[in-house]
């Protein structure tokens, strides 16, 4: 008889479809639809005549869809960004990783070959992402690989001549020597560079003289949170206990937008009525469809105060469409109603009072409530309104949590570290205080109007940017220096619940381009200060700068034990990026020869 074949269908950029290696296992729509809460993949078809696609071709549309090529076990749905660039899983090399897409700090395992990375995947961490990762975290690598990124270091005469290339040791003596005779340098750091780096540039240019490179507003929304966190009398659950709260208040933040992972982590919370229903009438929790039909449309209570909808929207129990100040307002009605010793609002409308009174009751009613808010508004009321909350259900004894999400990977270890605003560093340049700046990882055109940065820039008689992209602040300086990516080099981050996290160089750029010149931005900032003093450059390796950035900070002192130090060891050996090669044809650089020559060794990790 003729094979059943089927046809294949365009699922997007992201996702490809081999719909003939199908077993009917349904664990793709029973992720994608029970647990992610999607709609446009679906089973179609009759007992053993089944199909799982979409009713028409096109892009899948949940922002976790890219789970599927986990959840799939014969590759029915896979990759197609690593199809694109395809290689054998036992030829990447790969390191433990830690997401910068947002301020979760989601575990990964990032993998390359030939220099270049060709695949995220989740690294499990029960804690923090578990088995999954939003797309944005999947595919959101690209710009490691850009054509366009800095691989040497480059020098600019202010001229609009194109940038002339500089050897390592004779940029940092050119900087060194510019730096040296400046009358004042302003180092601007960045909530994307690690720990480590943004500590070096302190370093480097003096305390008195740092700048986060954080927007005002920003910065004392990052302080506000940080307040909170230590006074509001709710602790900040990890993401995986977030799943075991019973009622959700979401105060001007849509989560699954600003911190991907987590919207999972409130959808499941919603999604656990179905278990405590199961329970009463003794229905196990393994018995999945059971408890989807017994639940049906029942959720725990989460309500969601937002300028627009949100991808939670489906299981919220209200969704309320309103400005930021009147979010905020909301907000301390609520606080009011279940406190009343946390100030009064006046002037409410009926309706926005009766919205209080239900979210009142519903936080009250449960057993573990949890306050999300964050910084996606830049309101400090907002904020506030979220702290008055955590307050009042404190007072009252009830074992809630506070979550406050920050913008960036790094954003909470920044602000613990401390220094001034990027508005601050531009006007002391504005002013003539300041000669020279050092910028770290960071595109001031991206967090303030381009006049205003321009301006500021202009003033600078040196500019010194350190990153590993092209942008427009790289284009304007007088000397860029090549930063290692997440991929390329080691740092520590720390995320919205306080956890630090340490990632692992993946690659030496070096080896897979001989070219090429990257270096993390620590290495290069020590090195710059040791030329500012006059000093041959010491070694320096990852423990040692970590140890200096939690000695002189001490909100950051745990950081030294977010991961084992260079000389941890497994019987003895260090631990493998990579099996062993029996083949010249999977050499390392096979694109350029297939003699194995041995790459150089990590003097900062146990890799």
């Amino acid at each position: 008889f003729n094979k059943r074949t089927r046809r294949n269908q365009y699922l997007g950029p992201f996702i490809a479809h081999e719909m003939n290696r199908c077993i009917t296992c349904y664990r793709c729509v029973r992720f994608y639809n029970d647990y992610a809460g999607g709609t446009d993949l679906g089973a179609f078809g009759a007992k053993d005549n089944i199909y799982f696609g979409r009713y028409e071709d096109g892009t899948l549309e949940s922002p976790f869809a890219g789970n599927l090529t986990e959840v799939c076990p014969t590759g029915v749905f896979t990759d197609q960004s690593h199809s694109d660039h395809y290689t054998r899983k036992w030829d990447l090399q790969f390191a433990p990783g830690i997401c910068h897409q947002c301020s979760l700090g989601c575990n990964i395992s990032p993998g390359e070959r030939y220099g270049t990375i060709r695949r995220i995947e989740n690294r499990y961490h029960g804690e923090v992402n578990g088995y999954f990762l939003c797309d944005r975290g999947r595919f959101g690598y690209g710009y490691v690989n850009r054509n366009d990124r800095p691989l040497v270091p480059l020098w600019r005469d202010g001229s609009g001549q194109p940038p002339v290339t500089l050897e390592v040791d004779t940029a940092l003596n050119r900087i060194s020597d510019a730096l040296r005779h400046a009358r004042r340098i302003i180092g601007i750091g960045s909530p994307r560079a690690s720990l480590e780096s943004n500590h070096q540039l302190r370093e480097l240019v003096g305390a008195d003289n740092f700048s986060t490179g954080i927007e005002a507003r920003e910065q004392a929304c990052l302080d506000l949170m940080n307040h909170l966190q230590r006074t509001a009398g709710l602790p900040a659950p990890t993401p995986r206990e977030i799943e075991d709260h019973d009622a959700i208040l979401v105060l001007g933040e849509d989560p699954v937008q600003s911190a991907g992972r987590l919207g999972l982590n409130l959808r499941q919370a919603a999604l656990a009525r179905r278990e405590a229903m199961g329970e009463r009438i003794g229905v196990p929790t393994w018995n999945a469809e059971a408890l989807k039909t017994l639940g049906q449309d029942s959720y725990h209570p989460v309500h969601i105060a937002w300028p627009t909808g949100t991808d939670l929207d489906d299981v919220a129990a209200g969704r309320y469409t309103l400005a930021p100040d009147d979010i905020a307002r909301l907000g301390f009605a609520v606080a009011h109603l279940i406190d009343p010793a946390a100030p009064a609002v006046d002037h409410l409308d009926p309706d926005t009072r009766e919205t209080a009174r239900r979210i009142a009751d519903d936080l009250m009613a449960a057993e573990r409530p949890l306050i999300v808010s964050g910084g996606s508004l830049a309101s400090e009321a907002v904020l506030q309104a979220a702290g008055n909350i955590a307050q009042a259900l404190a007072r009252r004894a009830r074992q809630g949590s506070l979550v406050l999400i920050r913008r960036e990977a790094n954003s909470t270890g920044l602000s613990l570290m401390g220094g001034q605003t990027l508005d601050w560093a531009l006007d002391e340049l504005n002013g003539g205080r300041a000669d020279a700046v050092v910028v770290l990882e960071n595109d001031l055109y991206q967090r303030l109007s381009p006049e205003q940065v321009e301006q500021a820039l202009g003033r600078a008689d040196i500019q010194v940017v350190v990153d590993h992209q092209s942008t427009a602040t790289t284009s304007g300086a007088h000397f860029t220096l090549p930063a290692a990516t997440f991929a390329e080099g080691d740092g520590t981050l720390v995320n919205l619940e306080g956890r630090a996290q340490r990632f692992f160089q993946v690659f030496e750029p070096a080896y897979m381009r001989p070219e090429a010149r990257i270096h993390e931005s620590w290495r290069w900032l020590h090195a710059l200060a040791a030329g500012l003093r006059g000093e041959v450059v010491p070694d320096i390796n990852l423990d040692t700068v970590t140890r200096a950035c939690a000695e002189a900070h001490a909100a950051l002192a745990g950081i030294v034990d977010a991961a084992p130090g260079a000389d941890y060891r497994i019987e003895g050996l260090r631990l493998a990026r990579e099996p062993h090669r029996y083949s010249g044809r999977t050499a390392m650089r096979a694109n350029l020869a297939v003699s194995e020559v041995r790459p150089p060794q990590d003097p900062d990790t146990p890799f």
